[in-house]
């Protein structure tokens, strides 16, 4: 078990890195407004920035996964994460920071769906879901650290150093990886390296587009997550601010307490893949009771601050069933298609991570033409947003085939009696 320890501690280790990115800004959003003059509009189409440079990196990081390895892959990425984030520091304006977003997606385009390919080489099959939720649930330390300390950091030396920072860490992150992650387990056959030509890459990707059960997954992938980080990542810090009025340590100590809340739900969803046996059920009733805290807050009397607090935690928390979702993505492909099939999918979820922040920026902006501080209402929008999201992302999803240890082992006897 040690060497799976090891792997398991290198893939926390990088994503976290990328977890960091997604929300970095939730709580300095508010300085970001401030300082680079930005509308909703401009501070959502950079939230979601990250996401279109994930999403543009999912097919070719798939391919160069199935061709060089995870290994070489993200260490090389890495490289681009690092320029990415010094952009970030010197960006003057809204175009600036825009590009810096992209380009750190880009080189964290590898990340997660390496964590994924990874685990499932390195784990047992019965335990892949629940050592997933481990690195998902540990990688989320650093949606921690885009809490309280990158507050306290930019209170200390302004948030363009602490990107700086952040840049230097992450540099340290990809020589760690590289240094210390390999693509198969000891004793494994090593992995062959991909030979194939044009023709018979884009038939593979033509095979896992055809997959059973992808576009319904699809539309609760594409949800799922999105909301999670645009309401964590993006609008907590200035509804935060603009509606029970938080400065920048306190809007940090709400924000770490919903990352809390989402590593809790993580570790909670991991076991029940096992316990249940079947994903289906898990990802549509986290769907549904997810809305329900989406709703609740936002016909939330404003001056109630502390329920507010409890239902951004709530939703946080409950809204930890996408690795639940992966898990299940995850089952539709064989071994053969692995890589190009998980980070096909995950292109759902980046999507939708790049579309949900930017529709609701417009949302926000139509409400709020005259900009920041922005009222009560369009925060509400936004919420509503969200839940309606979810609602039809799950209905579409149950349309689905099922899958699970119990749902599998059902349909192998019933292959078997025929």
């Amino acid at each position: 078990m040690k060497p799976l320890f090891r792997i398991v501690a290198l893939l926390v280790l990088l994503t976290l890195v990328s977890q960091f990115f997604r929300v970095a800004y939730g709580a300095i959003a508010p300085d970001l407004l401030r300082d680079l003059g930005l509308s909703a509009t401009s501070l959502s189409l950079a939230g979601g920035a990250f996401f279109l440079g994930l999403g543009l990196a999912q097919v070719p990081v798939g391919m160069a996964f199935d061709r060089i390895g995870v290994r070489r892959t993200v260490a090389a990425l890495t490289i681009v994460a690092v320029i990415g984030a010094i952009g970030n520091a010197l960006a003057r304006d809204a175009a600036e920071l825009i590009a810096a977003r992209l380009v750190i997606g880009i080189g964290c385009g590898g990340s997660f769906m390496g964590a994924v390919v990874l685990t499932a080489r390195w784990a047992p099959a019965d335990r892949y879901a629940l050592v997933l939720s481990w690195v998902f649930a540990l990688s989320n330390l650093g949606t921690l650290m885009a809490g309280t300390p990158l507050a306290l950091l930019t209170e200390a030396v302004g948030w363009r150093n602490s990107f700086l920072v952040i840049a230097a860490i992450s540099g340290v992150v990809g020589v760690i990886f590289y240094l210390g992650a390999r693509d198969a387990p000891p004793g494994a056959a090593p992995l062959p390296a991909s030979r194939e030509t044009l023709g018979e890459i884009l038939r593979g990707l033509g095979s896992v587009l055809g997959a059973r059960g992808l576009g319904q997954t699809f539309a609760i992938h594409s949800v799922a997550y999105a909301a999670i980080v645009t309401l964590l990542g993006l609008w907590a810090g200035p509804y935060l601010q603009h509606v029970h009025g938080l400065d920048t340590i306190a809007r940090g100590n709400v924000i770490l307490a919903m990352a809390v809340g989402q590593i809790a739900g993580i570790f909670a969803y991991g076991p029940l893949d096992r316990l249940i046996g079947r994903r289906k059920p898990i990802i549509i009733a986290g769907a549904v009771a997810a809305a329900g805290a989406l709703v609740a807050l936002a016909f939330l009397p404003a001056d109630l601050r502390f329920g507010s607090y409890a239902l951004l935690i709530a939703f946080c928390l409950i809204g930890a069933y996408s690795v639940v979702i992966v898990a299940h993505g995850r089952s539709l492909f064989p071994p053969s298609l692995l890589g190009r099939g998980v980070t096909t999918v995950n292109l759902a979820q980046v999507a939708g991570a790049f579309a949900l922040p930017y529709l609701s920026g417009l949302i926000v902006q139509w409400i709020s033409p005259d900009g920041a501080p922005y009222p009560v209402e369009a925060y509400r929008a936004v919420f509503l947003l969200l839940a309606l999201s979810l609602v039809v992302g799950a209905a579409i999803f149950a349309l689905g085939p099922d899958s699970g240890p119990r749902f599998a082992a059902v349909q192998t006897a019933k292959s078997s009696s025929a």
